[in-house]
C-alpha cells in the first residue's frame, strides 16, 4: 500500500520562497491550459484530450518554466478534472433533483493568490540524492532527507493555507496479524479502570479497581510536577 512521509515547510523555512514559485509556475500552468481546453469547448469544438492539450502547451513559457515530466503532472491533474465534470453534467439532465445547480466547468485559480499541486515522479528526482538518503527535486536546491529512499514511488508539494506539505508517497508492505482464535476484550470505565472478558471458556471475566485515593495522590502529584516546569 502507498502511505506518506510528509515534511512541513512554513514561512521562513529556507526552502518556502523557492517551493512558493514552483506552486504559482505550477498554476499558471494550470490555467494557461485550461482556457484552452474551456476555449476549446465553449464554441464547440469538444473536449481536447490529454496527448493534444500537451502538444499545444510544450512549447509555452508556462510549461518550460517546471521540468517536464513535473508539467505533465500537472496537465494530467487537469485532465481528470474535466471528466469529473462531464460526469456530474450528465447526472444532472438525468436528476436536477440531487443538485442544488447546474455543474460548472473547472474554473481558473486565483490569478495572483492561487496556487497548484505539483507532483515530482521518481523520474524527476536525483538519483545521487537518493543513494544519499535524501529526496533532491530535480531543477531545484531543494532537498530533504528521508527514510525511505528506496521506495519512493512519487513527492507531492500540496499548498495549505499556512504552509507547503511536501509528501514523499512510498511503498509499504501490509503487515497482517498470525491468525489467532484467542481473544481478549477490555471496557474502559469510570468507577472501575477496566473490565476484562475474552471468549475463551476457561477465562473468568475480572473488573479492575482502583482506589480513588490513589488516583486523587497522583492527581496531585502531576500538578506538582506541572508546577516544577514552569519555575
Amino acid at each position: 500500500m502507498l502511505v506518506a512521509e510528509r515534511h512541513i515547510i512554513k514561512k521562513g523555512h529556507r526552502f518556502c520562497a523557492e517551493i512558493d514559485n514552483l506552486s504559482w509556475q505550477s498554476k499558471n500552468l494550470y490555467n494557461s491550459a485550461n482556457y484552452l481546453i474551456r476555449q476549446n469547448f465553449i464554441y464547440g469544438h469538444g473536449y481536447l484530450t490529454y496527448n493534444q492539450m500537451a502538444s499545444l502547451m510544450k512549447k509555452t513559457e508556462q510549461y518550460q518554466a517546471l521540468p517536464a515530466k513535473v508539467s505533465q503532472q500537472v496537465l494530467r491533474g487537469l485532465d481528470k478534472n474535466w471528466p469529473s465534470f462531464f460526469a456530474a453534467s450528465s447526472e444532472f439532465k438525468s436528476h436536477p433533483d440531487k443538485f442544488l445547480g447546474k455543474p460548472k466547468i473547472p474554473g481558473y485559480k486565483e490569478p495572483k493568490k492561487g496556487r497548484n499541486l505539483l507532483v515530482y515522479t521518481i523520474q524527476a528526482l536525483s538519483k545521487v540524492g537518493l543513494r544519499q538518503g535524501f529526496v533532491k527535486l530535480s531543477g531545484t536546491s531543494i532537498a530533504l532527507p528521508t527514510r525511505v529512499a528506496e521506495r519512493i514511488a512519487e513527492v507531492r508539494i500540496v499548498p495549505k493555507c499556512d504552509c507547503y506539505v511536501i509528501e514523499v508517497i512510498y511503498e509499504k508492505t501490509e503487515q497482517f496479524l498470525a491468525p489467532n482464535e484467542k481473544i481478549a476484550a477490555i471496557d474502559l470505565g469510570i468507577d472501575n479502570l477496566m473490565a476484562v472478558t475474552s471468549n475463551q471458556p476457561d477465562f473468568i471475566p475480572f473488573l479492575c479497581h482502583i482506589d480513588k485515593f490513589y488516583l486523587l495522590l497522583f492527581e496531585a502529584y502531576w500538578l506538582y510536577l506541572k508546577r516544577l516546569l514552569y519555575l
